[in-house]
């Protein structure tokens, strides 16, 4: 009796045993290319399918993924405008010399003086730019004179603005504020207001 694939002894009836004949039966043809068919990989079709499936996705994923960081965008230069505005009442109190004139005077080393205050990073004083959006503090109208130990006057109105770096693709709208620390917001993501009175003619932030 013999078996596909499997070792086989010979003996012989009736004589003493002998040294078994090993050897091996080799697989048919139609067993091989059973073997080959099972080994076979994917179809160009069934390549095609799972691409289409992939693009699908991504179709579906890649604006959701932009709307949220569009969104955490905005959330974060509102976030900072309000910081500003807390800054410059910080300096106000502390200095007497009303608002910073400049947004560089927020910035400076420790422990921070009426022309270097200590009271923002200074990176974002220095470059104006975090999270998507360009971040500026103007002086409106500037104090008639300086308060004691501070080199120039500070600003009596001021407007801060942060404006989108690509609409629609860092964020949709600009936001502004002033020294009544309201939040402004213009929905065409336009050009910061130059003026405190223009800032406060767009609908405030609800």
């Amino acid at each position: 009796m013999t078996h596909y694939g499997t070792l086989v002894a010979l003996t012989s009836r009736g004589t003493p045993a002998r040294e078994p004949e090993e050897f091996f039966l080799q697989p048919s043809k139609s067993q091989g290319e059973k073997m080959k068919r099972n080994q076979k990989g994917f179809s160009l079709i069934e390549l095609l399918i799972v691409v289409a499936i992939i693009l699908i996705i991504a179709a579906i994923a890649i604006p959701n993924l932009l709307k949220a960081r569009i969104a955490a965008n905005e959330s974060s230069a509102v976030g900072t405008l309000r910081t500003i505005n807390t800054a410059a009442v910080t300096y106000q109190s502390t200095y007497n010399n009303d608002f910073p004139q400049t947004f560089a005077i927020f910035g400076g080393a420790p422990p921070g003086n009426c022309g270097a205050a200590n009271l923002l990073d200074t990176t974002l004083t220095t470059t104006g730019q975090k999270s998507g959006y360009t971040l500026t503090y103007t002086q409106v109208t500037a104090l008639t004179a300086a308060a004691t130990g501070c080199g120039a006057p500070g600003s009596a109105t001021y407007v801060t603005g942060a404006v989108p770096l690509s609409v629609n693709a860092t964020g949709n709208r600009t936001f502004c504020s002033d020294e009544s620390g309201v939040i402004h917001v213009d929905p065409t993501g336009g050009a910061a207001p130059a003026t405190d009175v223009a800032c406060e003619a767009l609908s405030a932030l609800q």
